[in-house]
């Protein structure tokens, strides 16, 4: 579609109904949720770096269904629940961006996480010509 106010709303790839969609899209952007480091059988591992690997494999797939990519990251927000593991998350982030541009982020630290998630990501990025 060429209408660059059409907005699109991306429901989850599972079909389970959510508070929240899996991603909005507006013209050439993307706006993805939140990603949490929750695994396809819905665990959650217990350590910083696979969590961090979980989290930015789950944005991958939900902005490569809307025509992006994590080389196509405008912005980034990293919340994290622990500064003494900010070095583990770090080196996990710098692992899987290597080879492409690392986008602009913000690392924020939070308390009360629910459940056993110590990080979760938001971002947004652009889709590739002609997908808008």
């Amino acid at each position: 579609m060429n209408n660059r106010n059409h907005i699109e709303h991306v429901a989850h790839v599972d079909g389970v109904e959510r508070s929240y969609g899996a991603a909005t899209t507006l013209g050439h952007l993307v706006f993805p949720c939140g990603q949490i480091p929750m695994l396809p059988d819905g665990s959650i591992p217990e350590d910083i770096t696979s969590q961090t690997k979980v989290c930015l494999d789950n944005l991958e797939k939900t902005l490569l269904r809307c025509g992006s990519g994590l080389d196509r990251i405008l912005q980034i927000t990293v919340y994290l629940a622990e500064k003494e593991e900010f070095e583990a998350y770090d080196l996990a982030w710098r692992e899987r961006f290597a080879g492409m541009p690392r986008p602009p982020r913000t690392s924020i630290f939070v308390a009360d996480f629910r459940g056993a998630k110590r990080i979760e990501i938001s971002a947004i990025a652009v889709r590739e010509q002609g997908m808008e």
